[in-house]
């Protein structure tokens, strides 16, 4: 069940972490920072604070944020050991259902993009089925260096965006 805007809006921080800091893949920071900025008047609103606190955060803490994701179709996700949302975000997309073949190319990839980059291939899930990441992979893999912070930083706004849909309501 959501929690209403209204309850996070006049919530103890502890609470406003248990809603929020799960929208940023172990990176509770982000909603830490956003919690000063209350009230907020929408979802919007909300979703744009804590926009605000990754764009804020030191390139480090960035490259944190990127690095507390995990690879798609990896050992953590073929282990059972995903989060409940990225568990999902995962099988929207197709990847809990895929051949040898499939797996052994994500594997490919996200080795040859952690060497590349030296963080993992980011991608809102829920937005694409499992042949749009893997012809993501090849693309993002000519980019640069900031290209792909800057993109990973932005499909991890869009699965903030998605989560906190999830897990606040406007009621």
């Amino acid at each position: 069940m959501p929690c209403p805007l209204a309850e996070l809006n006049a919530c103890s921080l502890p609470r406003f972490l248990e809603v929020c800091g799960p929208l940023y893949e172990h990176s509770p920071w982000v909603a830490e920072r956003a919690f000063a900025r209350r009230p907020f008047s929408s979802r919007e609103a909300l979703h744009a604070a804590l926009l605000d606190a990754v764009a804020s955060a030191s390139p480090d803490e960035q490259l944190s944020l990127i690095r507390a994701h995990p690879d798609l179709v990896g050992r953590l996700a073929r282990e059972g050991r995903l989060t409940s949302a990225s568990t999902g975000e995962q099988a929207a997309a197709g990847l809990d259902a895929l051949s040898a073949d499939e797996i052994a190319s994500f594997e490919r990839f996200n080795a040859a993009y952690r060497e590349r980059f030296g963080f993992p291939f980011v991608i809102c899930a829920r937005e694409h089925r499992k042949e749009a990441i893997l012809a993501a992979f090849p693309v993002r893999l000519g980019h640069s260096a900031d290209e792909e912070r800057a993109t990973a930083i932005a499909e991890i706004g869009r699965i903030g965006r998605l989560r906190l849909g999830d897990a606040v309501s406007e009621a």
